[in-house]
């Protein structure tokens, strides 16, 4: 199980929001690619990025931070969401060596756009299921849809994609621990590799993840508890490699 750390880009700067509040935001750092490479140093092995003011905006805003990230680090696995709503921004992206792009509110209100793009750009897409008490948000969740988050992830059973990152927006950046439950009911629907996001806190958190995880379980993104201290990025790993 991998555990993924998770650099927040808002105007140009890494940030965590609380429960993607924009206006309920702390700044980390002002150098997104000083971040990585702190978590890269610490033995990450994938990040995960998110374009915070894209997913506002429905399209990408600092993709020249992504693109910063990805040159200094060719051979890092890199997974970027915020705005990609078009084949173009993610033909980009992958040309710019990004590795995965997230589909999150266009998969939600168009289905078939995530069919399509994962015939285009086979084994590079992923799908980004945000959920609060079980139902889908949108618009850098602004909006609460009355589909349920495992309905929906059965649609993209047969569709190719390469995983699902599921957000308990309830849980996200209020280091209050993870939702295990709905995330595992999600892998379990569906048969596609589920990442984890939203409420890693501690150490604990990532022990009753990993408990589950031949259940479809394939990371956990984490970003307050490492910026804060609560958790120990290169523990959390060594302790996923080591319990098999």
């Amino acid at each position: 199980m991998l555990i993924i750390p998770a650099i927040d880009l808002k105007d140009g700067k890494c940030v965590r929001l609380r429960q993607g509040r924009m206006e309920d935001s702390t700044v980390f750092s002002d150098d997104p690619v000083a971040m990585a490479q702190r978590w890269v140093d610490a033995g990450s092995r994938r990040l995960h990025l998110v374009d915070l003011n894209g997913a506002f905006a429905g399209e990408p805003v600092n993709a020249a931070a992504v693109k910063a990230i990805s040159k200094r680090f060719p051979d890092l696995p890199i997974q970027i969401g915020g705005g990609i709503r078009t084949a173009d921004s993610i033909e980009s992206y992958l040309s710019a060596g990004v590795d995965y792009v997230i589909l999150g509110t266009k998969a939600v209100k168009e289905p078939k756009f995530v069919t399509d793009m994962c015939r285009q750009f086979k084994g590079h897409i992923i799908v980004g299921l945000d959920a609060k008490q079980g139902m889908v948000a949108t618009d850098g969740w602004a909006e609460v849809s009355d589909v349920r988050a495992t309905d929906l992830a059965r649609q993209y059973t047969a569709d190719g994609v390469t995983a699902i990152v599921y957000t308990d927006i309830d849980r996200d950046g209020m280091m209050q621990g993870v939702n295990v439950e709905q995330t595992v009911a999600l892998a379990q629907s569906c048969g596609i590799p589920v990442i984890a996001s939203g409420g890693i806190t501690t150490i604990d958190d990532v022990k009753a993840l990993k408990i589950e995880s031949s259940k479809g379980i394939l990371g956990a993104i984490t970003g307050r508890a490492i910026y804060e201290g609560t958790l120990d990025l290169r523990e959390a790993q060594a302790w996923c490699d080591e319990d098999t």
